[in-house]
């Protein structure tokens, strides 16, 4: 049996597979000017007291330690602090300021880290390295309980798995202690609503309490691909909540946020912070399991791979995209016959053909994904994908309240669904519902800001300042949203028919070229296909532009 109170042995950690094997210089512990930066438990102390550091500002210290010999280049520390992703300047620099500050360091007298100009920063200090593993550095696990790790892992059909821990109380202590508890408690809740994710129950990870849990440890005890880790820090009347996604096979930080509160709102924000939270994973955890996917062989994607992989494609919005995507939706199907998730994929495959006219059989690639939709439903009638499919089938066909009605079900399903939120706002735009609609999109915008439909978001509220009359906002939000990473053809005309409402010609010129680019035979036609809008003002006014645009 697995036993989750015992230690991991060291010979478990040299087992080759997923989140066994730590490197060397994961087991280090760097000393300095009356610091240890120790690797393995992730954490700075300083005379021995631990000294509260925000994830990503630990993993740079760490980073520069490691390489203390040479220079470390700006693009390393993005690859490594923030896995590659875009992040300005600023965001190293802010991380890079937070380092010093942690070490009793600062940008004058540069004694721990030193800005190479225009280059990157080095790791100065004298440091004593101690390579001996901490006795608590992971739990320990027999040959029986890889087993049935193993086990377990398999009877998850691939789904990402997460154990969510108790967070950890920093500062003083009071009454805000039961939020340490309270929060995490409240996150598995929400998160356990999530069909695709399999969550570990709070009686398992809550087992594993306090600042020396390690992620890794507790992914390989427990057998999930992520952990989420907290901490609860109280100075004076002020209160900060650390958290942290951390991916069990390599240790790195997924995602990171801090949340701060006055002692006497903490309360009344948990909610806040609690759907903020869980947004997040629905976000970053397919968004890294697409980074997992990308680095394996086809023919060695599992039936959830192939979908993570296939909804990246998806959301491109280009043709050759749209076909890949199909193709891994088809592929996870051949994996999994009952996946209605990738069933639902391929339905939304079939409607992008249909929207941007990648076909010339609009109609029948409708009736596909409707066929798919259904199924999806069939299958899984608990999943909002297969509803949501169903809405934007209804919508293509002009049956705007049978849409918003599918979209209803979607988002009553799961609450925080970003994406049927800010559909069913589209779509009350098409109907005339402006202010219902406008509600719709800001809440889907606020839910998922870096969404990868985020410039249709912005794009669909140019439409409703539209229908309010504030000519000026249309066409602000307009630019806005097609100059948004992702913005197609729909959207850049969308910002040149508000552009050009708003009296902004060569604004409007711009665009319009830029629509042509992508589609030379866009017409009137081609674009009230794809947005069936009912007649009235609003409708009027976006072909009146059309046509004096000369579409």
């Amino acid at each position: 049996m697995l036993d989750l109170g015992v230690k991991m042995s060291d010979d478990f950690m040299e087992i080759s597979g997923k989140g066994a094997r730590m490197t060397e210089n994961a087991r280090c512990t760097y000393r300095f000017d009356g610091f240890e930066l120790d690797a393995a438990r992730f954490e700075l102390r300083h005379a021995g007291k631990r000294v509260p550091v925000e994830p990503q500002v630990l993993s740079l210290l760490i980073l520069l330690a490691e390489n203390r010999e040479r220079m470390v280049s700006k693009d390393e520390i993005i690859d490594a602090v923030w896995d590659g992703r875009i992040v300005s300047e600023s965001a190293v620099a802010a991380r890079v300021k937070a380092a010093r500050r942690a070490v009793g360091d600062d940008g004058k007298a540069q004694k721990v880290i030193r800005t190479i100009h225009g280059r990157g920063f080095r790791f100065v200090a004298e440091v004593q390295v101690d390579a001996s593993a901490p006795a608590h550095v992971a739990p320990a696990i027999d040959m029986d309980a890889i087993e049935l790790a193993t086990r377990r892992l398999s009877g998850r059909d691939g789904r990402p798995s997460v154990a969510v821990l108790p967070f950890a109380l920093l500062g003083e202590r009071g009454s805000h202690d039961i939020i340490a508890d309270a929060l995490p408690a409240d996150i598995i809740m929400d998160l356990s609503r999530i069909n695709w994710l399999f969550v570990i129950a709070r009686g398992s990870s809550f087992r594993f309490r306090g600042e020396d849990s390690d992620p890794v440890a507790v992914g390989t005890a427990l057998a999930v691909n992520y952990c989420l880790t907290g901490t609860v820090e109280r100075n004076g009347r002020e209160v900060a909540i650390n958290v942290a996604l951390v991916d069990t096979g390599d240790g790195h930080t997924v995602w990171a946020e801090r949340y701060a509160a006055s002692l006497d709102a903490l309360q009344e924000l948990r909610p806040e912070i609690e759907g903020k939270v869980v947004e997040a994973l629905v976000l970053h955890i397919p968004q890294n399991e697409v980074r997992l996917a990308r680095g394996r062989p086809a023919s060695e994607l599992d039936a959830w791979a192939s979908f993570h992989l296939g909804l990246d494609h998806m959301y491109r919005f280009t043709g050759p995209d749209n076909l890949l995507a199909a193709q891994l939706f088809e592929q996870s199907l051949s994996r999994d016959p009952h996946f209605a998730r990738a069933m639902a994929g391929l339905s939304f495959t079939h409607f992008q053909n249909a929207f941007m006219g990648y076909r010339d059989d609009g109609a029948a690639q409708v009736e596909l994904a409707r066929t798919m939709a259904n199924r999806a439903v069939e299958t899984d009638r608990m999943d909002p994908m297969g509803h949501f499919s169903l809405g934007r089938c209804s919508w293509l066909e002009g049956r705007l309240d049978d849409s918003m009605d599918w979209f209803d079900r979607a988002t009553s399903l799961s609450p925080s669904f970003a994406q049927g939120i800010y559909n069913r706002g589209l779509v009350g735009i098409m109907a005339g519902k402006a202010e219902a609609a406008d509600k719709d999109l800001a809440l889907a915008l606020e839910l998922s800001p870096l969404d990868p439909m985020a410039y249709a978001m912005i794009s669909s509220r140019a439409l409703t300042h539209l229908q309010f009359g504030d000519i000026e906002a249309a066409a602000d939000y307009g630019e806005r949203a097609a100059l948004t990473p992702g913005a197609h053809k729909h959207i850049k005309l969308i910002a040149a028919c508000t552009a050009h409402l708003a009296g902004r010609g060569e604004q409007a010129a711009q665009w319009l070229a830029r629509t042509r680019a992508d589609d030379p035979e866009l017409s009137v036609g081609t674009f009230f296909r794809a947005f069936p809008f009912a007649q009235g003002e609003t409708r009027e006014a976006i072909e009146r532009s059309m046509r004096e645009l000369g579409l």
